[in-house]
């Protein structure tokens, strides 16, 4: 077989597997969203004394979050690998930090943490549904 024929047949073969590439987990935002919705409830949960996580709601989301990601083609290792990421970390955080700023929050005073809580709780946000007043 000439050269030219071999890689064209080369080619042919290696197409499913361009086509079947996957994006970083950062970019499958349904999974990418999610996890930052609880990351910010987690955060309020954390500065604000008068409003609890929903943590079971939240862990059950992220069961469920892994089994997307299992049937979108990542493997449980390459799942793992993006969330314990230190650069996914601090992504996450600079991307959360800044909407905490931009609604006004300010981790020198927690009851900005209560305030925007509150609010996300009564919205029924994608934060608010991991949040409770207590």
């Amino acid at each position: 077989m000439s050269g030219v024929k071999m890689l064209v047949l080369l080619s042919v073969l290696a197409l499913p597997t361009f086509a079947e590439a996957k994006p970083p987990l950062r970019e499958v935002k349904e999974i990418d969203d999610e996890l930052y919705y609880i990351a910010i409830a987690n955060e309020i949960s954390e500065y604000c004394p008068s409003i609890s996580g929903r943590r079971l709601k939240a862990i059950g989301v992220m069961w469920d979050l892994r089994s997307k990601a299992n049937k979108l083609g990542y493997s449980d290792k390459e799942i793992r690998a993006y969330v314990e990421s230190d650069a996914e970390k601090d992504r996450m955080r600079a991307k959360g930090e800044a909407f905490l700023a931009q609604s006004g929050v300010s981790y020198d005073n927690p009851k900005s943490f209560c305030a925007l809580g509150q609010k996300e709780i009564e919205r029924n946000s994608a934060i608010g549904v991991y949040l409770r007043a207590n």
